[in-house]
């Protein structure tokens, strides 16, 4: 359960920071509890496509990981960005993504910053 949570405020705090960076990269809301509920949410709809869809989509595209040695990789991050920004407007959360190039420089982030803080936050069960 420990690890669940740590991995969520990873993928919030990586969220966050892409959202800073990149203007392209939205998080709207009245005040500030909301944007960090809001931010948790996509957060958790994050991890759970992270968990479910992308082991299937890249073991769909193992030929491109293989052929150009992994950097297949950032259109995979990508493209998940890109499903949790729909999903997040499906359920009527205030996150968006613009554009395909915008995903995959805000999966870079999230993948830089998340693995820093995991790094950083503790991670027993």
């Amino acid at each position: 359960m420990m690890n669940f949570l740590v991995k969520t405020i990873a993928n919030a705090g990586a969220l966050a920071v892409a959202v800073w960076l990149l203007d392209k990269i939205t998080l709207t809301g009245d005040s500030t509890g909301k944007k960090i509920g809001t931010l948790v949410l996509v957060a958790l709809i994050f991890g759970l496509v992270n968990v479910l869809v992308k082991p299937l989509v890249k073991l769909l595209s193992l030929p491109l990981l293989i052929l150009t040695l992994g950097l297949f990789t950032l259109v995979v991050n990508a493209l998940m960005l890109l499903l949790t920004s729909w999903l997040a407007d499906q359920v009527d959360l205030s996150f968006h993504v613009e554009g395909f190039w915008t995903a995959v420089l805000g999966g870079l982030i999230i993948s830089v910053v998340s693995w820093a803080l995991n790094v950083v936050l503790p991670d027993r069960d």
